[in-house]
């Protein structure tokens, strides 16, 4: 039942939600939803294309409309625009940013080290190797480190928030050997990680989220200043 006050668009998730249409399954079609809905086809067409930029609906030309993953990755553009727009050019929402990942990963790679294996160990090992060289070896490092915790949803933040953090980026000065810093800090994760040691993993993540902090608190006095 549509609550009160519902647009079309909300009317949509809901009725996905009452058939319990899982994702991929086909959706009704233009005419069906309008006589579902008691809607206008302008109207149903414009919750559809809304719900496509959300993720929730994939329209496939074509083949017709079905139930989407809503991917995070829907989101990324709006959060890096809300983090360019903040106070001090985006410097103030960069650090709340990197805050909450810190939050995050801090909360996580404890239990990490608990249960990583040998085999993970050393392919994270073997990224860590690859940073100095390869730009993509960052990410794929902690999507790696998270990838067996069993939570989709902490992958796909994470994913998102190193997306958003390295778009934006550039109003950071980086510090004189980004590149050797960078690996320093990843390599003493793995080392905690090999160690199975859950406290020094944290201490490490804290200390790699600090080094990031460092460089966003310098950039905060460059905007005062200017």
């Amino acid at each position: 039942m549509a609550r009160r006050g519902a647009t079309v668009q909300d009317r949509i998730v809901e009725l996905i939600h009452d058939r319990e249409l899982p994702p991929g399954a086909p959706m009704p079609t233009e005419p069906q939803l309008m006589d579902l809905l008691g809607a206008s086809r302008n109207s149903v067409r414009e919750a559809i294309r809304a719900l496509q930029a959300l993720g929730i609906v994939e329209i496939r030309h074509g083949y017709g409309t079905f139930v989407g993953r809503a991917s995070l990755d829907a989101l990324t553009p709006s959060l890096t625009f809300r983090v360019r727009t903040g106070p001090g050019g985006g410097v103030r929402a960069l650090h709340d940013l990197v805050e909450v990942r810190e939050l995050l990963e801090t909360g996580l790679i404890g239990s990490v080290a608990g249960t990583v294996s040998e085999a993970r160990v050393a392919a994270l090992d073997a990224l860590v190797s690859g940073m100095a060289h390869d730009a993509a070896a960052d990410r794929a490092f902690h999507a790696l480190l998270y990838e067996g915790c069993g939570n989709d949803l902490v992958l796909q933040l994470i994913g998102m928030f190193w997306d958003v953090y390295h778009e934006i980026g550039g109003v950071l000065a980086p510090p004189e050997d980004r590149v050797a810093q960078t690996v320093a800090n990843h390599r003493r994760i793995v080392d905690a990680l090999r160690a199975r040691d859950p406290e020094a993993a944290r201490e490490a993540m804290r200390r790699h989220f600090g080094d990031v902090k460092q460089r966003i608190v310098q950039a905060e006095a460059r905007a005062a200043a200017a």
